[in-house]
């Protein structure tokens, strides 16, 4: 009985210790971090993950539409390079969030995730499309 306890233990630190290791690669930026990062990258990727219709209505220059909800998410965002950072952002934030942590999943090493999303980016910037 105390071996399948000390199990159980070991089991669960292992799966928050792993979940902590994934995350760590992701990081929120405000609007003038995100836009230093994708200013300074060569040919950064940038990806919009918003529906066509809120990516028509506008969005970051040169960002790509890469639908969170859509079914194609994951064969999409496998064709971008996983060694260069990829920079992340949605209407407000939630979907960016989310999308980010299954990108850190398919194994992109360094994530940046626009914290406030295309609002935020809008009402701080003058360089969206």
């Amino acid at each position: 009985m105390k071996f399948k306890s000390l199990f159980a233990i070991i089991l669960l630190f292992s799966l928050f210790s792993c979940h902590a290791q994934t995350s760590q690669n992701i990081k929120t930026v405000e609007v003038t971090a995100f836009a230093k990062e994708i200013k300074t990258a060569k040919k950064p990727q940038i990806i919009d993950v918003r529906t066509p219709e809120e990516f028509a209505e506008g969005h970051i220059k040169n960002a790509a539409n890469i639908d969170w909800q859509g079914d194609q998410f994951i064969l999409n965002a496998e064709k971008l390079n996983k060694n260069k950072p990829v920079y992340v952002y949605c209407r407000s934030g939630k979907r960016s969030q989310k999308a980010s942590e299954k990108l850190s999943e398919l194994g992109f090493k360094e994530i940046y995730n626009l914290d406030g999303g295309y609002l935020q980016w809008k009402a701080e910037t003058k360089t969206a499309q």
